[in-house]
């Protein structure tokens, strides 16, 4: 029985076709890595997609690919997909092994500077929200937990909707990586985040948005294959 996945963000509303060749191109390496699976990949803001997917698929799994549970995902996805008998999964930001993929990666750029953890500022960079907390208390919870797994100096965070805004969090700043929380190359991650750190003067590294991550493809297959062999 051939199984299958819908990987589905929020896309951008004013200019949807850029983010929706991004899914369907994470999709196609996600399935690269799960044979036997159908991957498709949509974006709630390109109108019809999502249906478009599912009529394609049959009856998948919808992966939400969003860095925290939220509006889009408690409630678009789920009234989206209830109808229709489809069963939504946790998403992308809240993988367990999400921590310890960006620890290597962090790791890494520790390393190629020959910087020491412990002399070193974790600044996390994410959307925020005037409305929910869930957001927020997402990224304030990622910067903590690696901080204590590689030993940072320090750990904070900076949001783009919400106090303590980013340019502010990231003022000051000396020997310090930016790891934006965001899944895509969208709106934040390309204007709002740059624009801030420029502000604020900050002249570290800054990771790549996630999808960029040779690491997430996997994340995604091993989670879909964890979670079809426990099912």
């Amino acid at each position: 029985m051939t199984r299958s996945a819908l990987i589905i963000a929020h896309g951008s509303p004013s200019d949807p076709d850029p983010q929706e060749a991004a899914l369907r191109d994470l999709a196609a390496r996600v399935g690269a890595l799960l044979p036997g699976w159908r991957i498709g990949g949509a974006t709630l803001a390109k109108e019809g997609a999502f249906d478009a997917a599912v009529a394609e698929l049959g009856t998948p799994w919808i992966y939400p690919y969003f860095m925290a549970r939220g509006y889009f995902t408690k409630k678009v996805l789920a009234e989206r997909a209830a109808p229709l008998g489809l069963r939504v999964l946790e998403p992308f930001g809240t993988e367990p092994a999400l921590v310890q993929s960006a620890a290597h990666a962090l790791r890494r750029e520790l390393a190629g500077r020959g910087w020491q953890a412990d002399a070193t500022t974790l600044l996390v960079a994410a959307h925020g929200s005037a409305v929910s907390r869930t957001s927020a208390e997402s990224a304030r919870d990622f910067a903590a937990a690696l901080k204590s797994k590689i030993g940072f100096a320090e750990a904070r965070a900076g949001y783009v909707e919400e106090p303590p805004f980013l340019h502010e969090s990231a003022r000051g700043l000396t020997q310090a990586i930016c790891l934006p929380q965001f899944a895509l190359n969208a709106g934040h991650m390309l204007e709002d985040v740059p624009g801030a750190l420029q502000q604020a003067g900050f002249s570290g590294p800054v990771l790549p948005a996630f999808i960029d991550w040779q690491e997430t493809p996997e994340l995604i297959a091993q989670s879909l294959e964890t979670q079809s062999n426990a099912s």
